[in-house]
């Protein structure tokens, strides 16, 4: 009986990922082709005239409206509609809001140049001695810096096992260690509680500063 249960949790720790990539993977193309799909003439379904059902194709529609949609505003007339659209926006109240910070956090996050959630770092939180994983994100500039009289870096405390909710903290550079693991061994540390560690890769001497955080 031993023998029989070891071999269904390796069977059950060999399927689960897999089973589990493939239904998000599946509900994800099904989300996409909910969305786009009805956007093609029925008579233009594949569908139509196969026998069976071709998934994805809401998929491949998103990404050509997409990248036309960027092609068209990286032209005068393209940024020119936009900038008209962004002033009628901007005097929406509660929508314009909403629309800044979405817009902002997408730029920040597609941009080629940013440096956002490039290392990992650790501190000391809710007080000394408990230790954190954060993602670092950028050096802390404008008013907070001017009131804290400090140099400080922008750090996001994530939460367990759900890593893309959590806390903005701005913390002392001194108080925060870079560590070696990348951003994806930091979210699977996250995830699993603790339970999957990366391995642990020691750099020339122990000491690790933040004089320059995220390539700043």
């Amino acid at each position: 009986m031993a023998r029989i249960r070891n071999y269904f949790l390796t069977g059950m720790v060999v399927a689960a990922p897999i089973g589990l990539t493939i239904w998000i993977t599946r509900w994800f193309i099904d989300l996409i082709d909910f969305w786009f799909t009805p956007l093609l003439p029925r008579q233009y379904h594949p569908d139509a005239y196969l026998p069976f059902d071709i998934p994805g194709l809401g998929l491949l529609i998103a990404f050509v409206l997409l990248t036309l949609l960027g092609a068209l505003t990286a032209n005068i007339f393209g940024r020119t509609v936009l900038n008209f659209g962004e002033r009628v926006v901007a005097r929406m109240p509660v929508v314009r809001s909403i629309y800044g910070a979405l817009k902002q956090i997408f730029e920040t996050v597609i941009s080629q140049s940013s440096a956002s959630f490039r290392e990992v770092g650790l501190i000391e939180y809710p007080r000394k001695g408990i230790y954190c994983i954060v993602f670092i994100t950028t050096q802390t500039n404008g008013e907070i810096v001017d009131r804290a009289g400090q140099e400080l870096v922008s750090v996001f405390l994530p939460t367990t096992p759900n890593p893309t909710s959590g806390f903005l903290l701005f913390v002392p550079k001194t108080d925060v260690q870079v560590l070696d693991m990348s951003i994806e061994e930091g979210a699977k540390l996250i995830i699993s509680a603790g339970l999957v560690e990366p391995k642990h890769r020691k750099d020339e001497g122990d000491a690790i500063s933040v004089s320059n955080p995220a390539g700043l």
